[in-house]
């Protein structure tokens, strides 16, 4: 069984990372999609709050892709977390260049730590390639409409938030 593992705070999840989640469902038998609790992005949804959207979310990808899609919370390095789900291949979206870089980085370190997890990215859809959580959260703040970036589901869940 070929398990991926792609991995982001997902606070909240988008459809740019969704985009991804479903491209990275077709390359393997299981997908886990690591959330990281990151206590020093200090998250605007709890970690239970995130694996929920990310469960709810995922389930008509799995259901379409017939890959099983699992949410699995951690805290360790990305590399130990790979090991700890059997994931064999990392799956890292692009929006831009810089994320590149950084990736870039950190993929010459996984490797240094395991050359047997394999990484693969993903360029975003032009239409998710600007979509940051980040920016998402800030829209919403400002009262923003931020239904074209995420689902209905997550656009309430962001609104009930900030009232």
């Amino acid at each position: 069984m070929r398990i991926g593992l792609y991995p982001g705070t997902f606070d909240p999840i988008t459809l740019g990372h969704l985009d991804i989640i479903r491209r990275g469902a077709t390359l393997v038998d299981r997908l886990v999609i690591g959330v990281a609790i990151n206590r020093d992005k200090g998250p605007l949804f709890s970690l239970d709050e995130r694996v929920a959207m990310v469960e709810a979310e995922c389930a008509t990808i799995a259901a379409e892709t017939g890959t099983e899609i699992i949410a699995h919370p951690f805290e360790n390095l990305l590399i130990d977390c790979a090991r700890d789900v059997g994931a064999s291949l990392i799956v890292r979206g692009l929006r831009a260049v810089a994320d590149f870089e950084y990736e870039y980085q950190m993929v010459g370190m996984n490797r240094a730590l395991d050359r047997s997890v394999e990484t693969v990215f993903l360029m975003a859809e032009a239409q998710h390639q600007a979509i940051a959580s980040k920016l998402v959260k800030e829209i919403a703040r400002l009262d923003g409409d931020v239904s074209k970036f995420v689902t209905p589901a997550v656009r309430d869940a962001l609104v009930n938030r900030l009232k």
